[in-house]
């Protein structure tokens, strides 16, 4: 007697042609996923060229070992991780991730503080690859991949104290360059 077995997602299909060395399958895993994880380079990364082979030796990793996939969170998650690491580990090797231990508390900024209404992602990603890569690093570890400031702290070798007053500080610069960016707006839209 046969007993029914569930059949197999698209995503395990994916999975197994990819561990299977099908690269038709590869190929079908990085359009699905290259676009996103792009934007995730970007953020890192000071140049696109950098971005790009961020981008390229992350995906390099997730073929080489997707057989260790343990399929206990989605597939893009287990991606975006590799891509961040891949990211983190790039900086460093470059000597562009240099984390002060700063001490300062700066003031929080609560979320309606800030307006982010009428910019596009350009000049969103703009902003943000303007921050010094120190700065850069946590807000995109803390306000866009979701870590705390615990797990940041352990991924930079920082204490998690330093994590937040960074975290703070990236805010307020962010902050300030929004201000200014809506003054100017303002400004010229009187005297027009």
């Amino acid at each position: 007697m046969k007993l029914f077995t569930k059949p197999k997602s698209d995503e395990e299909k994916l999975i197994e042609g990819c561990i299977a060395g099908k690269r038709e399958m590869q190929r079908l895993l990085y359009d699905l996923h290259s676009k996103k994880m792009m934007l995730v380079c970007l953020r890192y990364a000071p140049t696109t060229f950098e971005a790009e082979d961020i981008m390229q030796d992350a995906f390099v990793k997730v073929f080489s070992n997707i057989q260790n996939f343990k399929r206990d969170c989605p597939l893009e998650f287990w991606i975006r991780r590799i891509v961040v690491n891949t990211a983190l580990k790039h900086l460093r090797s470059k000597q562009l991730l240099t984390v002060s231990h700063e001490t300062e508390e700066v003031t929080n900024i609560s979320s309606n503080d800030v307006n982010l209404t009428g910019y596009s992602l350009d000049e969103l990603l703009s902003m943000i690859q303007s921050l010094a890569p120190r700065y850069q690093m946590v807000f995109n570890l803390y306000a866009i991949e979701g870590y705390n400031h615990k797990e940041i702290g352990e991924m930079l070798g920082i204490s998690e104290g330093t994590s937040k007053s960074q975290y703070s500080r990236a805010r307020a610069i962010l902050q300030g360059m929004l201000t200014r960016q809506d003054k100017t707006y303002n400004e010229h839209v009187i005297s027009s």
